[in-house]
Parts: C-alpha cells; structure tokens; sequence
C-alpha cells in the first residue's frame, strides 16, 4: 500500500457522510474545478463482521441466494462507506456527488465466509483524464488474516468540459433485440431498500427531484444493484475464483423493465449484459472469467 496507513475504529456511517458531501457540491463551501492530486493514504477497517440481517436483505433485493459465503458482489457494500470516506476528505480533487460509477472489477480468490472476520483497506490512485472529464479508481481490498480474499477496481468519472474532441454521434437503425434469457423488473420501492442495505442513498437513487437535479427524468437504478441483478442468472454455476468485470451503460430509469443476457464462453466463463427490452442499448455489459 502506498502512502500513509490510516487506521479506522469502524466503518463510518453513510448518513453522515452523504450530509458531508452534500455540502462539498455547493459551489459556495465545495470545490472549484478538479484538482490534480489524490488523498496520499490508505484508509484500514479491522476486524470487522458480516450483518447476516443485512446480508439477507441484500439477497432479497438483488434476488440471490443467502447463504454461508457472501454473494460476489456483496462485499461493495462493506467498503464502500470507506470509499465514501476518501471522496468525501478536503484532499480528494472533486466532489462525490455528481460522480458517476462507469466501471467496476471485482477479483475473487475463494468463496468468503459470513462468520470470517474482514480487514478492509481503501485508497484512491490514478487519476487521469477521460474524453468527458476526469477519472479516478478506488481499490478496495479484503483480507481475512494475511490472506487477499476479495479486492475491487471502481472506476468514477467526473464530468466536465475537456479539451478532448468530441465523439461524432452515430445514428443506428431500430433493432429488435435478441430474445433474453430472462427479465427483471425494478421499481423505486426496490431500489430504496437497495439503498437502506447498501448504505448508498445517493439523490439520484431514492429521490425524483434528486435525479432531476442532475439531468435525469426520474430516479435511477443502482449500478452495483445492476450488477448483482445479473449475477443471479448464473448463481450457482460461478467459480470459486473469479474476475467480474463490468461496464456501466445507460441507467436504468425507475420503474423498468430490463432484458438479461448470459452467454457461457467457451473457458467457463460468462458474458451477462441488461438491456432496454425495445431499443436494445445496454444499461451494463460484463465478464464472469
């Protein structure tokens, strides 16, 4: 780990945190511009335990399996409050409100236990340029004594004026998507329990004026309750050790209706995608490998 290692009691609360970077977005008292530099240290949760309530509430909403062992993706839950941390601090070079979650890679070496006490570590590195603003990763990483058990890539784009040329916009013909393997339906009473257990209560999940705030017509799904939307049509059939990576498309407007897509691969892995059921553009393309 580079930099500074800052040990934390506990996970900090998120209700807290979100008040904290609500404030950080008024151009009075937040940040102007981007800045160049990132928090030079890594922030370090010991010891800490799985909520099996919580964890039953995150399988319910995600519509997984609960368990002995932690659903791939449920492990975000427990770092991200510390992500939060990071992007929230007087050092980190934009706000967190308005930041947008276009990527995600989680790795997994063995299946992890709810009763097997965690260590977490967060830090914030890479920032560079992206062709609509500026981009950062936040690694996350998940121990269980000396041993890497679960570390995550998530990639967060600020958007603003660059100097970068702009895309030229390609007009496509109307196509009638693929039959999917199966569908999934959302709606904002889902998403507000996603947001209770996951601890991300970000305006433009739970809110209609929130999501209107920063252009949407209405509230928007969770990324990451997208990407373990998708995992349950595979559920049972994922390596123990595995690579999940996933690409965040068009958000999912509230209430929806979105077509699920998995392709085995010829190595055992899987190809998922989430699609608008008449347009056919993706809301989130990802690799099980």
């Amino acid at each position: 780990m580079a930099g500074r290692i800052v040990e934390v009691d506990k996970a900090p609360s998120t209700l807290s945190i979100y008040t904290k970077a609500a404030l950080g977005a008024l151009p009075v008292v937040g940040k102007s511009g981007v800045g160049r530099s990132l928090p030079d240290s890594t922030l370090v949760v010991r010891g800490m335990k799985v909520d099996a309530e919580n964890l039953a509430a995150y399988a319910r909403v995600c519509g997984l399996r609960f368990g002995d062992t932690l659903p791939l993706t449920y492990p975000f839950t427990l770092v991200f409050p510390t992500v939060m941390q990071v992007m929230v601090s007087n050092e980190f070079p934009f706000p967190a409100i308005g930041s947008v979650h276009i990527e995600n890679v989680i790795e997994r070496t063995r299946p992890i236990s709810v009763s097997e006490p965690l260590d977490l570590a967060v830090r914030a590195e890479n920032l560079r340029p992206h062709p609509k603003g500026t981009q950062v990763d936040f690694v996350s990483e998940i121990s269980v004594g000396r041993e890497l058990v679960w570390r995550q890539v998530s990639t967060f784009l600020k958007m603003h004026p660059t100097d970068a040329p702009k895309e030229p916009r390609v007009e496509r013909a109307d196509e009638v998507p693929p039959p999917p393997t199966t569908t999934l339906r959302v709606d904002q009473k889902a998403i507000s329990r996603y947001a209770a257990v996951s601890g991300d209560r970000n305006p433009i999940h739970v809110s209609s004026l929130g999501a209107k705030a920063f252009g949407f017509p209405r509230s928007i799904a969770h990324g990451m309750w997208s990407a373990a939307a998708a995992l349950g049509v595979v559920e049972g059939r994922i390596p123990d050790a595995v690579t999940y990576s996933v690409k965040f498309g068009k958000p999912v407007v509230l209430p929806a209706t979105v077509n699920v897509y998995a392709d085995a691969t010829t190595d055992g892995g899987w190809d998922l995608a989430l699609r608008h059921p008449k347009k056919g553009y993706p809301h989130l393309t990802a690799t099980l490998r």
